[in-house]
């Protein structure tokens, strides 16, 4: 069985993915042949000798410069995660379930979400410089067979995600032209290879920009739906609460509200890639904190707000919802405007829904070679992916993940829409089992410091929604499962005649799942459900802070708060 509680040896190189700025950047002589060289050294394998620290605490070392800052991590929490499902993929959702169910869909996934979220904050800070971060909590508190499948079924989304946005891109541009899509993916594919070369830091920027056109768009889209659909805007005048009555609240009834949990799920996405980059951030404790605050202004303003806008002005009946070609014009967004009467602005949306797809990209090859790096160090992937450059680099899991980003050429083929089809039934419900793991990891660790008398005064941060609040999120998240499986054999249409193709596109996450953790079970013999919170190790990797200092900081801030302005006392009780 792997050994998750290593020594600082084995776990050299959990902090060393980037040091992000390109060598062919940094010549000092000057010369071309200089920088030749220099570019050419950069991918050779970082020694030990680049380690620039160690932590006594946690038992970890460090070769990384810790370069994503607060700013970006705002809107890593507030934009990443923003595309497929949500620009494009509600539209399907609404089709099939009709306006309310929409919205009772999301409401319970966004409820759902912000325990996860917190929970997620809470283990992000105590194991900020632990191999793997989320996807090895499991591991370490819960049950290595866990660990083992759900972090696999992970990376395998993130991989799988890459070429699924780059599909979607092209697919996007066909609300333009009908040019040879592979063109598009050519250039779209390259451009994030491109910025990931520059590692945390080129994709921290990249993400921050594409972030911002997102949150941008999503605000300018609720103030012209208000508009819109009070009549100061288009040509339908007052529209209201119209589609609610005609066509009606509910396409399907209950079971329709069953399969829009799925399209949450792929959604909401991503959110939690925040936590991830914990080992990359200058001060976890101060900014995953904030973060996990901020999440919520994500989910009621530009997820709950912006699904309500498009449920007032697009009826669950209208054609285009369910047309094929262009995803873009099966975009609810996009339909919203441009049914109305308004020529100028879905272009706009469009444009950003295309910014959104290549983020979500962007996003996909920066984690996906991260978390095979850590299977690797974790020892469950051949060593030969431990590979870093001299600037901090995955090499060989980059190279993985761009080999995996070339399926995504089918988009020229008449295969096109099943490649898509096939992709998203990878991704969609993979998600919910990192969610889950990440609520029983919780629900462990806090059983663990019960059990073993530890206070959790040392911990850094504790989350908002507490022990049961990750329980309302696991019960929440298998009844997301089952219903998701009684959608998959008793699919909307058709007559509800069950489908082999239809049930593995809704469910395939799960029987690989399965097949992975049995495996492990198998292979080890360990049949254990789960680690005994008397055994679970609380010591390894894990930040412990001082309970009196962090009293003395707490009054110290209550202090300074007392003092400051109501400006102040405003932003910082909101942010």
């Amino acid at each position: 069985m792997p050994d998750l509680s290593s020594s600082a040896s084995a776990s050299k190189l959990e902090e060393s993915y980037d040091r992000v700025t390109p060598a062919i950047a940094l010549n000092a002589n000057g010369g071309g042949r200089g920088l030749f060289r220099d570019f050419v050294d950069s991918f050779k394998k970082k020694q030990d000798d680049d380690v620039v620290g160690y932590d006594e605490e946690t038992g970890t070392s460090s070769k990384m410069k810790k370069t994503i800052k607060s700013r970006h991590l705002l809107m890593i929490s507030l934009g990443t995660g923003i595309g497929t499902g949500l620009l494009v993929g509600n539209g399907t959702a609404l089709a099939k379930a009709g306006p309310g169910g929409l919205i009772i869909g999301y409401g319970v996934a966004s409820a759902m979400l912000y325990c996860i979220i917190q929970a997620a904050g809470e283990l992000g800070i105590c194991y900020s410089g632990m191999t793997g971060n989320y996807t090895a909590y499991s591991s370490l508190l819960v049950d290595p067979a866990l660990g083992f499948s759900v972090s696999w079924v992970y990376c395998i989304q993130w991989m799988t995600v890459f070429p699924l946005q780059l599909v979607t891109a092209a697919i996007t541009i066909k609300y333009w032209t009908d040019t040879n899509p592979d063109i598009f993916v050519a250039i779209l594919y390259f451009l994030i290879v491109f910025i990931n070369l520059f590692g945390a830091k080129g994709y921290a920027e990249a993400e921050f920009l594409f972030n911002t056109c997102k949150v941008l768009m999503m605000v300018g889209f609720v103030i012209l739906g208000i508009i819109i659909n009070c009549g100061g805007a288009g040509n339908d005048g007052y529209i209201g609460a119209r589609y609610w009555h005609t066509p009606g609240a509910f396409s399907t009834g209950f079971k329709g509200v069953c399969y829009v949990f799925c399209y949450a799920a792929f959604a909401y996405g991503g959110i939690e890639v925040m936590v991830l980059t914990a080992s990359e951030q200058e001060n976890p404790r101060k900014s995953i904190p904030s973060a996990c605050k901020k999440v919520i202004y994500r989910i009621l303003l530009i997820y709950m707000l912006t699904t309500l806008i498009v449920c007032f002005l697009v009826p669950y009946d209208a054609p285009e919802l369910t047309s094929t070609g262009s995803a873009s014009r099966a975009s609810p967004f996009v339909i919203a405007i441009a049914s109305h009467g308004i020529s100028v602005v879905p272009h706009i949306i469009n444009a950003v829904i295309l910014v959104a797809v290549v983020s979500v990209g962007n996003s996909s090859l920066y984690s996906a070679p991260r978390l095979l790096l850590s299977l690797s160090e974790q020892g469950y992937a051949p060593k030969v992916f431990n590979y870093v450059d001299r600037q901090g680099r995955p090499l060989l899991c980059f190279l993985v993940a761009m080999f995996v980003g070339l399926l995504a050429f089918i988009a020229a083929s008449d295969a096109e829409e099943d490649v898509f089809s096939w992709l998203l039934a990878i991704s969609g419900l993979s998600q919910l089992f990192i969610w889950i793991s990440i609520c029983l990891s919780h629900v462990r660790f806090r059983d663990a410091m019960k059990a073993q008398g530890r206070s959790l005064g040392e911990v850094g941060y504790k989350s908002q929604t507490g022990y049961w609040g990750s329980w309302f999120a696991i019960i929440v998240s298998l009844f997301v499962l089952v219903a998701q499986f009684w959608v998959a054999i008793a699919p909307i249409g058709n007559g509800g005649k069950l489908s082999a193709k239809d049930f593995f596109q809704s469910y395939l996450a799960a029987p690989v799942l399965i097949f992975i953790y049995f495996g492990y079970k198998i292979y080890y013999k360990d049949w254990r459900l789960c680690i005994p919170a008397t055994e679970v190790d609380l010591n390894s990797h894990r930040k412990i802070f001082d309970e009196d200092e962090l009293k003395q900081e707490d009054l110290d801030w209550k202090e300074k708060m007392r003092t400051a302005s109501i400006w102040v006392k405003i932003y910082h009780f909101w942010c």
